[in-house]
């Protein structure tokens, strides 16, 4: 049970288990804790064991129920390990959250390599894809499942001097679109989350200088910027049983920027 405004409520995620990549900080973090929060038992992951180390001891003190693991998700046998970790200590999966992302380039996108867009289309799209594929045949042995994809407003307006990065955001718009309707007979449901500008240490190029961050206001039509906590309740809801015939959307929280192609 829960406390909401003082009246205790069951907890809408109990006896799930959720899977959320890069989630040892930023949005990642704050996602993992809302879930686990909210009833699920949640595997978190990173590329650094240090990193999962360490968010597993903030969110333990809090009494969540917490593993985590390491796993790069552009390798394959990461991702089967990750997969196989979640169903070996916690029976299965019925949620992913697939955060995991890079940004390798800042500048000009005529300047941007093609190392530059292997690595992101990579990490960004294909591993995104790729995980969901691992992943659905569990959520259908446990009946179905939920399935968010975090994309990025800046898949409807480019980011300034993060083209290729804004590009890839916009593929997994798209990626949502194409998977919903092949996994619905499967009662898997498929959402996007598309965060505005907010404070992360992977967004910190464009909030950390002042002048660059109230500029960068202007242009997106916002009054603030947004934290990492104000995107994982919307997740947890997609992922619930309140959210149970949405599916192939997108979730815009942006703090009223641009979210029209």
């Amino acid at each position: 049970m829960q406390s909401v405004r003082g009246i205790q409520t069951p907890r809408k995620l109990e006896g799930k288990v959720a899977l959320v990549t890069a989630s040892s900080e930023g949005i990642g973090l704050a996602i993992a804790r809302r879930l686990a929060q909210d009833g699920a038992r949640v595997l978190i992951s990173s590329r650094k064991q240090q990193n999962v180390d360490k968010a597993l001891q903030e969110l333990k003190k809090e009494g969540l129920d917490v593993e985590g693991t390491v796993c790069h998700v552009g390798k394959n046998e990461d991702r089967v390990k990750l997969v196989d970790y979640a169903v070996k200590k916690f029976g299965g999966v019925d949620i992913l959250v697939s955060n995991a992302a890079v940004n390798p380039f800042f500048g000009n996108m005529l300047d941007s390599t093609e190392e530059v867009w292997d690595k992101i289309l990579d990490i960004n799209i294909k591993a995104t894809f790729l995980l969901v594929k691992l992943v659905a045949p569990k959520m259908q042995e446990r009946g179905g499942g939920s399935i968010v994809i975090v994309s990025s407003i800046g898949g409807f307006a480019p980011f300034p001097a993060l083209g290729p990065y804004s590009v890839s955001k916009t593929a997994l718009l798209g990626l949502t679109k194409a998977l919903a309707p092949e996994l619905t007979a499967q009662n898997i449901r498929v959402n996007c989350l598309a965060p505005g500008l907010i404070r992360t240490k992977f967004s910190s190029a464009l909030w950390k200088d002042e002048s660059v961050l109230d500029q960068l206001k202007i242009k997106l039509g916002i009054s603030r910027i947004g934290e990492p906590e104000e995107c994982a309740g919307i997740v947890s809801f997609l992922c619930s049983p309140d959210a149970s015939y949405i599916t192939g959307e997108t979730v815009v929280v942006s703090g009223g920027g641009n979210s029209r192609l």
